[in-house]
């Protein structure tokens, strides 16, 4: 059952979010808007993964569901951004079980809680 819903601005081809657990925009309705999105996120409790701002902003004045990870690295050629998340995967899914928001950068991981 999925737990995450990456967001369109994100790579569909990832090896790493390539199972069950995940479930990329393009696979329900790429024209949604980030309403539509944050909607259904919402009603099946799942954490966006996105680079876009407007989910960061918006999650910072509610309360999940859903969660945020914003993955806020920048444009990488596909093997540097694949490397990069690859090796923080792991820690990103840690804060994400006790933070409403997790901040992915190019030298940090930070976590915001409730």
């Amino acid at each position: 059952m999925a737990r995450f819903l990456i967001d369109v601005n994100l790579p569909y081809y990832f090896s790493l979010w390539n199972n069950s657990e995940y479930i990329h925009q393009l696979d329900i309705d790429d024209t949604w808007t980030d309403a539509q999105i944050w909607e259904y996120a919402k009603k099946k409790k799942l954490t966006i993964i996105s680079k876009d701002a407007d989910f960061y902003n918006k999650i910072l004045m509610t309360n999940p569901p859903p969660k945020v990870i914003h993955i806020k690295i920048g444009n990488l050629k596909i093997r540097d951004f694949h490397e990069l998340i690859s090796k923080n995967w792991s820690e990103v899914l840690e804060l994400n079980k006790d933070n409403k928001l997790v901040l992915v950068y190019s030298d940090r991981i930070e976590g915001v809680k409730s």
